[in-house]
């Protein structure tokens, strides 16, 4: 396998204990995903080899391929990551209809920002990625295009307030703004790293709660 390559196939057996540099403590899999979410955020996909990754972990490109089968997998785990934990808070949100639903709405604008802004790599920039539409990414398109439905969802069930009540192509409209909002947080993070990722998280609920129509559920 030539040093470039960027593809190759799923060894089988053992991995060979080759590591380059001392290691962290986490297991090869996770080292191999910080090191892709840390290089595909810095560099960009296209500019980042299996060689690169594997070596930022710390292992030679072989090994790499007992745990990955190429920078698309590792794409593509990282994006379903960013989306699973949300995923899941906006199920279990959309069955506590004892609760208000401008409420369960906050916490998850809240919770889905923490995710994708919280971390050393902030891997919700890997949304900008020109990569998104390849057919290997297709289930985290499915799981983002459910968590946009359970979004709206809560949006619904919101009582109106004093204004009139929205129609459906309003509400649509308003549902794809906050969407876009808690996703588009990233590029103030990303522009100012040192703020604090729970003050932004809560501003951008309360904003979401706003475009709503709903008075911030704190």
């Amino acid at each position: 396998m030539s040093g470039g390559s960027d593809e190759g196939p799923r060894r089988v057996g053992r991995p060979r204990a080759d590591r380059l540099r001392a290691p962290s403590g986490r297991p090869p899999r996770e080292e191999l995903l910080c090191a892709a979410a840390e290089l595909f955020t810095v560099r960009g996909y296209a500019a980042t080899t299996t060689r690169a990754v594997a070596e930022r972990a710390g292992m030679r490109q072989a090994t790499m391929y007992h745990y990955f089968g190429g920078k698309e997998e590792l794409l593509a785990e990282l994006l379903e990551s960013t989306v699973a934990p949300s995923l899941a808070l906006s199920r279990r949100l959309l069955a506590e209809t004892g609760r208000p639903a401008a409420r369960r709405l906050w916490e998850l604008c809240r919770s889905d920002v923490l995710l994708l802004c919280g971390g050393p790599h902030h891997l919700g920039a890997l949304y900008l990625l020109p990569e998104l539409h390849r057919p290997r990414l297709e289930p985290f398109r499915r799981m983002r295009d459910e968590l946009r439905a359970h979004y709206r969802a809560l949006l619904d069930a919101i009582p109106p307030g004093a204004e009139p009540a929205a129609d459906g192509a309003a509400l649509a409209l308003r549902g794809d703004l906050i969407f876009g909002l808690v996703e588009g947080v990233m590029l103030v993070r990303r522009c100012d790293p040192a703020r604090p990722v729970a003050a932004l998280a809560e501003a951008a609920a309360d904003a979401a709660l706003r475009i709503a129509g709903a008075a911030p559920a704190r």
